[in-house]
């Protein structure tokens, strides 16, 4: 996997401070996107064990405090980003306990594979859709435009397990 840029503090990608990843790769392509530097596989520079523990070293700095990660691009769900990125946000889970990630993604839920599902799983918030130019909304919050939805993972999980207490 390549990336195009990482922001050891971001406060614009998700809730509060955050170390922020854009990874290369997209095959949504999508019309009027922000980011189509990051569309190509091969752009952008690898991202190696390096920039991993970069990111782990970030997000357990107490000098510094961040509520978590979040994984943009390009797509962290492209095919062939999938085994790197769960690498990460498992090493994150493990070595990162209380922080969460959020990730975008021009995949609808309903549209991941297996192997994106098993991703996923791992995620607290997913935003999903491709960025429809038409749609476009600069007052969103932490979307593009209006197909885009919030999905808040971790609370549906909690939903599910206090369902099946009861």
């Amino acid at each position: 996997m390549n990336y195009h840029q990482y922001y050891p503090i971001d406060v614009v990608n998700g809730e509060g401070t955050r170390c922020t990843l854009f990874v290369a790769g997209c095959e949504h392509q999508c019309r009027g996107c922000y980011n189509q530097s990051t569309w190509r596989l091969d752009s952008g520079v690898l991202f190696d064990k390096a920039m991993e523990d970069q990111i782990i070293a970030d997000l357990n700095d107490t000098r510094i405090k961040r509520r978590g990660l979040s994984l943009s691009g390009g797509d962290p769900l492209h095919p062939a980003n999938v085994a790197d990125v769960m690498r990460l946000v498992l090493r994150v889970r493990q070595e990162c306990p209380g922080k969460d990630i959020w990730l975008w993604t021009g995949y609808t839920r309903g549209q991941l594979t297996p192997a994106q599902q098993a991703v996923v799983a791992h995620v607290d918030v997913m935003i999903d859709g491709k960025f429809e130019k038409d749609l476009a909304d600069p007052r969103l919050k932490w979307r593009g435009s209006s197909n885009q939805v919030i999905h808040r993972l971790a609370d549906e999980r909690i939903e599910i397990r206090q369902i099946d207490v009861s």
